[in-house]
């Protein structure tokens, strides 16, 4: 794909008022998103959105201090947009997943409105939910972790 294809497709975004567009296409991944404040598109790449830390190694020689961020062991799924998050499709309906639940990639763990646009969000990795961080119909900001798995 190129710039004449991702422009072509800006502009449809822009006249048809399409907020966030997707596409996989031959092994390419491309989610190009309108900015709220000025109106001119984002791209954005699309990999996966986890994170794996390892637990941090103690030693006796080092001083004690006191940890700024808590280590996080196992993997994040994190957001993946700016919007409200969702645990469930409806109010009435249960949660799309709960703590202890075994998850796939394809499994859909929330929903996250942006733009008046419902946006179903996959695990993208296999685990079991040790954590849901998020609260339901509470903003969320991107890279913001909304569940963890180990």
């Amino acid at each position: 794909m190129d710039i004449k294809e991702i422009r072509s497709l800006i502009d449809l975004m822009k006249k048809n008022g399409v907020a966030v567009f997707k596409m996989e296409k031959e092994g390419f991944k491309i989610t190009l998103k309108t900015a709220v404040s000025s109106g001119s598109p984002q791209y954005i790449s699309t990999q996966p959105l986890v994170q794996w830390n390892e637990p941090a190694a103690i030693t006796d020689a080092a001083p004690a201090a006191a940890p700024a961020d808590p280590v996080v062991v196992g993997i994040e799924v994190k957001s993946p947009m700016v919007g409200t998050f969702y645990d469930s499709p409806s109010p009435e309906s249960p949660a799309f997943i709960a703590v202890g639940q075994e998850i796939t990639p394809d499994t859909v763990v929330c929903i996250i409105e942006a733009m008046k646009v419902m946006n179903e969000v996959k695990a993208e990795v296999s685990g079991t939910v040790v954590e849901i961080c998020a609260e339901n119909g509470k903003p969320v900001q991107y890279g913001q972790a909304l569940f963890r798995l180990k």
